[in-house]
């Protein structure tokens, strides 16, 4: 029964799981299935399951150990310039966009919040050298840095998640007046220069373009994958879409899209308004072959938020942006968990799908 049953499950189909629950991540042990799945996706999986009279007269046990990206899957990271990811940082994914004003630094914020409540570790570094937001999101913008006595950076801890920034080492009032080299220089210093713990997941929260600062990140720092971060309007697309083509020209996957500001949701009578117009983020996904993970509104609640530093999960719960933050985030961490195969299964988008089996159902006796 135990290997129809692991056979069974392998059926199962998700956007979180496109080729279902693999043999190695379960173990059946009586009306118990323990499972370890490759990186935090508890909820994805109970609800896939709910969906399924017989797997849901079992006892699910759902844990995850997030595994890196194998350097053999980067070769542009062995060359000289690249530098080896630090002891404890699994993967490394840039937040960017080819434009300003997109709600990019917000977005970062809301995916590491999102997978540090689905229990995995998480950092943010504020890649933003002349304009940094960690420190006001994060709620501590008196707070400074400490030093180990090696001189390594310790990155400020706030809602669970680890973050560093230039905001922590200079005065919030003071204007960053550098020049792409020292710029750049100072981005890598703040990522190899800092004493991160054991994390699942780092962020970096990338300044818009393609410039100095881009290009180090793409060729210094041992980047496992990109997200890009648009609105549907056409101006943002265009520049998404020269961010897309720059990662992929330095050799760093996109996993995704996000498409950020996709419509306003009246608080007072719920009507729906795409004030920025609608489809842009699908046609840009569809012209590069890149999944869009998400569609995020336009929401009061989440700007107050972050603009006063206050805990998301706090005065956000019950929210339906936390679940759409968390259901993108899954889908995030799925597509960049299939970078892990030798041979790439299609990443998925996030469109609206019913589960399905590849198989009938196993007997239960």
């Amino acid at each position: 029964m135990s290997a129809e049953l692991l056979h069974y499950c392998q059926s199962l189909r998700s956007d979180v799981f496109p080729e279902g629950l693999q043999p190695d991540w379960l173990q059946i042990r009586g009306p118990v299935i323990h499972v370890q799945l490759p990186f935090p996706a508890a909820p994805a999986l109970r609800a896939l399951v709910k969906r399924d009279r017989m797997l849901s007269a079992y006892q699910w046990d759902i844990k995850h150990n997030v595994v890196p990206l194998p350097i053999e899957r980067r070769p542009d990271l062995q060359g000289a310039e690249a530098k080896p990811l630090q002891r404890g940082v699994k993967n490394v994914i840039a937040i960017a966009s080819g434009k300003g004003g997109v709600g990019k630094s917000a977005v970062t914020l809301g995916l590491a919040n999102a997978l540090s409540q689905l229990g995995a570790r998480v950092g943010i570094l504020d890649g933003d050298i002349y304009g940094p937001s960690l420190p006001t999101m994060l709620g501590n913008v008196d707070s400074k840095l400490t030093f180990t006595p090696n001189r390594k950076m310790l990155p400020v801890r706030s809602f669970g998640l680890e973050g560093n920034s230039l905001g922590y080492l200079s005065d919030p009032d003071d204007a960053t007046i550098w020049r792409g080299p020292m710029a750049s220089r100072a981005l890598e210093q703040l990522f190899f220069d800092t004493q991160w713990s054991d994390l699942d997941y780092l962020f970096i929260d990338m300044p818009p373009g393609t410039g100095d600062l881009q290009l180090t990140l793409a060729q210094k720092l041992p980047v496992t994958a990109a997200v890009v971060v648009t609105t549907p309007q056409n101006i943002a697309l265009a520049d998404a879409q020269k961010g897309i083509r720059m990662f992929r020209k330095v050799g760093v996957p996109v996993i995704g899209i996000i498409e950020n500001m996709s419509h306003y949701a009246c608080s007072a009578c719920g009507h729906e308004e795409a004030i920025f117009g609608e489809g842009g983020g699908v046609f840009l996904g569809d012209q590069h072959s890149v999944p869009v993970l998400g569609h995020w509104p336009l929401h009061v609640g989440l700007r107050r938020a972050l603009d006063n530093g206050q805990d998301l999960n706090r005065v956000l719960d019950g929210d339906s942006i936390l679940t759409t933050q968390q259901d993108t985030a899954q889908l995030l961490v799925a597509n960049l968990w299939s970078l892990l195969h030798d041979e790439i299964t299609p990443l998925v988008s996030s469109q609206p799908s019913q589960a399905k089996h590849a198989n009938s159902k196993p007997s239960k006796e």
